[in-house]
């Protein structure tokens, strides 16, 4: 029973030097090639349109997780084929915790990213594949459509696959690009629902209910957005890029 006891031990302290380790660092032609792989599928629209996907588990994520943290009762989030998604939470329909839960959607991909590359930086390539699995099967749970459910499975079991199966240099890339992908991925969707906005459309947006929540102009909502992706981008690739 002891022998079985500290083999378990033995076998844990070993899992977790693993991933709280720290990784060498990607060569520098790495971390360019995968902004580049970033880059192609966030700038062309017909590869946008499949992979902002990514970016609505972030950004629905975010609306979840500090519903969560703000003491908010999270009832499910559904994920859609057209690249929308809802989050539902009862609470107070006012107030800090609903400001906070409506404004953390456009500001989560990029505050990712910046997560992301400050552990990448660090060295801790693991640990950022761990974390990412780990929060991808909790979101799990909380899907409430089939579609959503087949994407955060697709996902999460890419990220499972990798972190089992490939080797450290092929770990370091696939971090490396999820991260740019964030970063970069994080700035396109408040300019383009500003487009829409200016256009007549999405009447119910983030910035709109956060207006309506604090008597703020939607536009200095946007302003935030706009300022936490820029700047999430700037940082997270001064990490990136070891400068």
């Amino acid at each position: 029973m002891e022998s079985t006891v500290s083999t378990a031990a033995a076998s844990f302290t070993s899992l977790w030097d693993e991933v709280s380790g720290t990784q060498p660092d990607p060569d520098l032609w790495v971390v360019v090639a995968t902004l580049g792989a970033a880059l192609a599928v966030v700038v062309p629209h017909a590869l946008w349109r499949l992979s902002r996907n990514a970016i609505t588990i972030a950004h629905e994520g975010g609306h979840g997780l500090v519903a969560l943290l703000t003491g908010r009762t999270l009832t499910g989030i559904r994920l859609h084929s057209d690249t929308s998604g809802l989050t539902v939470s009862r609470g107070k329909p006012h107030g800090i915790g609903m400001i906070l839960t409506a404004a953390a959607g456009y500001t989560a991909p990029p505050l990712l990213g910046l997560g992301g590359a400050a552990l990448l930086g660090a060295g801790r390539i693991t640990l950022l594949l761990w974390l990412a699995t780990a929060l991808l099967l909790a979101m799990l749970v909380m899907i409430r459509n089939a579609y959503g459910a087949l994407t955060v499975l697709v996902t999460g079991g890419t990220f499972v696959l990798v972190s089992w199966l490939a080797g450290p240099q092929v770990q370091a890339a696939f971090a490396y690009a999820v991260v740019w992908f964030l970063l970069l991925g994080g700035v396109r969707p408040a300019f383009e629902l500003q487009a829409k906005r200016a256009r007549g459309g999405a009447g119910d947006s983030d910035a709109d209910q956060l207006s309506r929540l604090t008597h703020v102009p939607a536009g200095m909502w946007f302003f935030l957005f706009h300022a936490v992706s820029l700047c999430s981008l700037l940082g997270g690739g001064r990490w990136l890029l070891g400068w």
